[in-house]
């Protein structure tokens, strides 16, 4: 199961911001994010948004207030993000979560890309 590779960082503190929708992460290797609870649901790890098979999944629209609720922990490798907008499914990994954190930037200009192309909106 992802996250449990002997290299993967591991979480040290997890808070969220509820009223700025932010969710911090701090991993044993240094590193910190703050991780937007939209780009953290436009880039939920389930098959509802990702898909069963290889191409860009389903291209999330109307997030940008979505809003996390509850945090799960699920074993000692993941959590689950529990959402405003009843989108529950997906274990968001500690590796998933260090990757979300470090290829932000990119993915977050590739999210809004993929928006414009479809003549989307994130409202």
């Amino acid at each position: 199961m992802a996250g449990l590779n002997a290299a993967t960082p591991l979480p040290v503190e997890i808070q969220l911001h509820q009223s700025s929708r932010l969710l911090d992460i701090a991993f044993d290797d240094g590193s910190r994010f703050s991780l937007p609870c939209e780009y953290l649901r436009v880039y939920s790890p389930s098959a509802e948004v990702r898909g069963h098979g290889a191409g860009p999944g389903t291209l999330q629209t109307g997030k940008r207030n979505v809003n996390i609720v509850d945090i799960v922990q699920v074993g000692h490798y993941a959590v689950k993000l529990v959402f405003d907008d009843g989108h529950d499914s997906g274990l968001y990994s500690w590796d998933y979560l260090h990757a979300l954190g470090r290829e932000q930037a990119a993915r977050w200009q590739d999210y809004l890309h993929r928006l414009a192309a479809a003549g989307a909106s994130r409202d």
